[in-house]
């Protein structure tokens, strides 16, 4: 696997953190979409419960139809899931929702509907995926961009990659090449064949970070209809509160989206109507933009990107290039063994069945204590641990209210493939999208700590801040 930048880098470390059947599809009737990913939620769950936790979502109710209405969807929700079911649907009384979430609007509150959803890291869990692939005898490298194919009558046999470190170029044969590029898949797409249709639709979701006095529970608010017709959710998540997202089309896939101002106004004014203490723009930690790859369909949708089906599509072009593009996180899983086993048909490989239902991903650890600052590591906590008490000023905090200390830093670069501040700092931890300012205050000590792991000297470590600090000031408001 070739990776241009880090490991989710793009769209995959920018999602709601949310594992979901997605309660919206089930409104849009899109019922197979939602039994697939109430199937790969549980599956998940089983072999990540170091990265996936259940948490109870509640949807207010300020109408009287409301609380019929939603416990009716929700059970359909909950039978749906079968076996793999979260807990079970149930109505609020209006004291229940406030002793839940003190900090809901109170004015005309009927009551509400909970439901189980369950919420994940998302980075971390792209970094486990690629220590598990490396584990099971795969190749994984970040920072190497396919630059172009190597063809032999008019059938992709291989491609041309640079590492973006060193700048050396490297000719890599293959059996069959896959196209997993998300928003970037066309780009690829036209190396092959200039004169290809493009198959991907970007679609922009935000989110906005929030300090946790406006969700003084560990229950998520769930906004069951926006005026523009979505779902907002707001969800504790490392001690913060993430609320999110939107969805406005775009016509071009860049790496570091841009937030605009209507989003921004649009998510604090409706998370606004749903809190007691309407939150402002002075109230936002961090900001961030994400770009869904959807399949762009033949036919225009009025240009509204929430009536594009989430489901995946896998694409194989006259070259035998295959691409993916459509899907979520949730179902990941699935998506993965639908395209490798296209793939080993074009490759010619013998017919196996895929194991990753039952595969427990690295780091897994069962009966995790989610109150341990360490938990998303899972079985990797032992390791650093291990190393503090080897080396005791590595406890040191460099943010203590982010819960982030030298080790970790560390760890980063020795045990998951960090090689610079961004790395750290967006990924193998979350404090950019946590907290931006606190993550700029952090960057100098971050990058001693990177330097002095990989060698490199003060002009590399004055280059890193000054780069990260650009980076970061785009996931403030000003």
């Amino acid at each position: 696997m070739l990776e241009q930048y880090d490991f989710t880098k793009g769209t995959s470390s920018r999602s709601t953190k949310l594992v979901h059947g997605g309660v919206r599809y089930l409104a849009q009737g899109d019922i197979f979409l939602v039994l697939e990913a109430l199937r790969e939620r549980g599956i998940l769950f089983k072999n990540a419960p170091h990265l996936v936790k259940n948490i109870p979502f509640l949807i207010p109710s300020y109408k009287w139809w409301y609380k019929p209405f939603y416990t009716i969807g929700l059970t359909i929700y909950d039978l749906l899931a079968k076996g793999l079911r979260f807990g079970k649907s149930v109505p609020f009384s209006r004291e229940e929702t406030i002793e839940k979430i003190p900090t809901v609007k109170k004015k005309n509150l009927r009551g509400s509907i909970k439901y189980h959803d369950g919420q994940f890291n998302d980075a971390r869990l792209g970094i486990n995926l690629v220590q598990t692939i490396i584990e099971n005898e795969g190749v994984a490298l970040n920072y190497m961009e396919v630059e172009n194919f190597i063809k032999e009558n008019q059938k992709i046999c291989g491609v041309i990659a640079r590492d973006q470190e060193t700048g050396k170029e490297y000719a890599i044969k293959a059996k069959v090449v896959l196209n997993a590029t998300g928003v970037f898949v066309d780009k690829l797409i036209q190396k092959d064949n200039p004169k290809a249709r493009h198959i991907v639709k970007p679609s922009q979701g935000v989110h906005l970070i929030l300090d946790k006095k406006f969700l003084q529970s560990d229950y998520a608010l769930m906004i069951p209809k926006t005026r523009d017709g979505r779902v907002l959710f707001a969800v504790p998540w490392h001690n913060k509160v993430i609320v999110g997202t939107t969805d406005i089309p775009k016509n071009k896939a860049i790496i570091e989206p841009n937030v605009t101002d209507e989003e921004v106004n649009f998510i604090l004014e409706t998370a606004g109507r749903y809190l007691e203490t309407k939150p402002t723009r002075t109230d936002v930690k961090s900001v961030f933009a994400g770009l869904r790859p959807l399949a762009a369909p033949k036919k225009g949708v009025d240009g509204k990107t929430k009536e594009i089906s989430r489901k995946h599509k896998i694409v194989v072009s006259s070259s035998n290039l295959v691409s993916i593009i459509g899907g979520k996180w949730t179902t990941y899983r699935e998506m993965g063994e639908d395209v490798v086993n296209k793939l080993a048909i074009l490759a010619s490989l013998p017919k196996k069945k895929s194991i990753t239902k039952s595969l427990h991903i690295h780091g897994y650890k069962q009966n995790i204590d989610f109150q341990n600052y360490l938990y998303f590591y899972g079985s990797d906590m032992n390791g650093i641990e291990n190393m503090i008490s080897s080396n005791p000023e590595l406890s040191d905090w460099i943010s203590e209210d982010l819960k982030i200390n030298k080790a970790q830093v560390v760890w980063a670069v020795k045990k998951e493939y960090a090689r610079n501040v961004e790395d750290v700092l967006s990924r193998r931890t979350r404090a950019l999208f946590l907290d931006a300012k606190e993550s700029i205050r952090m960057a100098p000590i971050v990058a001693d700590i990177v330097a002095k792991e990989l060698g490199y000297d003060s002009e590399w470590k004055a280059e890193e801040v000054q780069k990260f600090t650009e980076l970061a000031q785009g996931f403030i408001l000003n």
